[in-house]
């Protein structure tokens, strides 16, 4: 049976608005002067630890996360690490203020740099983490991270990650807090550059459902700074 026009036309139409409404979810634009405040769900930091990188080589390591906010990635890298520093360009009540960029880290300062930066900035840290780590950097990032000749030539031909991570599962990012009941239509997945390893080809692998196993009582508590202290 022969679909008339006007219902070609509807069909069309929402097609057209739900991808447009994928289109417009999957986007995260910050000004230019933005913190880009977008807090990390405390479960998908643990997932690289017990699914990419393996418990054995955290045990004994130190990690910065240069771009801590409220401590939603460095609580549950203290988990695992034996000591972690973690620092922020932005004042989020507690933390200290230290610019990742700017502040005279020796090199090989700690054993390994894991953060999720702002994404306008993100190919900045990376070749600022991969000389201050010792052992590695992990980046948490866009999947969209991966495109863009412009990447390619500035990051990727001559420092190729060891390992790009992708979550099956999606890790919903709300502006300025972690949301349990939030969702997303983007992609994310760990970018991991092993400096102790040999081969500099990457692999990719997938981070299998693992969401409900390392949520933890907590995770999602209201957090106990003031508005004042959130940057915008």
């Amino acid at each position: 049976m022969r679909k008339n026009s006007d219902s070609v036309a509807r069909e069309a139409g929402g097609f057209l608005m739900q991808n447009m409404s994928h289109a417009v979810m999957a986007q995260r634009r910050e000004p230019l002067n933005s913190a880009d405040d977008f807090p990390t769900p405390p479960w998908a930091t643990r997932a690289l630890v017990e699914h990419v990188i393996g418990l054995d080589r955290v045990r004994d390591a130190t990690c910065l996360e240069p771009a801590c906010g409220r401590g939603y990635m460095s609580g549950p890298l203290r988990e695992y690490f034996a000591h972690v520093d973690g620092f922020d360009a932005y004042p989020y009540g507690s933390n200290e203020i230290r610019n990742f960029l700017t502040f005279p880290y020796e090199v090989g300062s700690h054993d390994w740099v894991i953060t999720n930066p702002p994404f306008r900035i993100a190919e900045d840290f990376v070749a600022r983490a991969l000389s201050v780590a010792r052992k590695g950097v992990a980046i948490l990032a866009r999947t969209v991270f991966l495109e863009s000749v412009g990447r390619y030539e500035r990051v990727f031909r001559n420092a190729p990650p060891a390992l790009f991570a992708q979550f099956c599962e999606r890790v919903p990012m709300v502006k300025g807090r972690v949301d349990p009941k939030a969702s997303t239509a983007t992609g994310y997945g760990w970018f991991v550059w092993d400096l102790e390893a040999k081969e500099q080809a990457t692999k990719v692998v997938w981070i299998p459902p693992c969401r409900r196993n390392l949520e933890r009582d907590g995770d999602y508590q209201v957090s106990c700074l003031s508005k004042a202290a959130i940057p915008s």
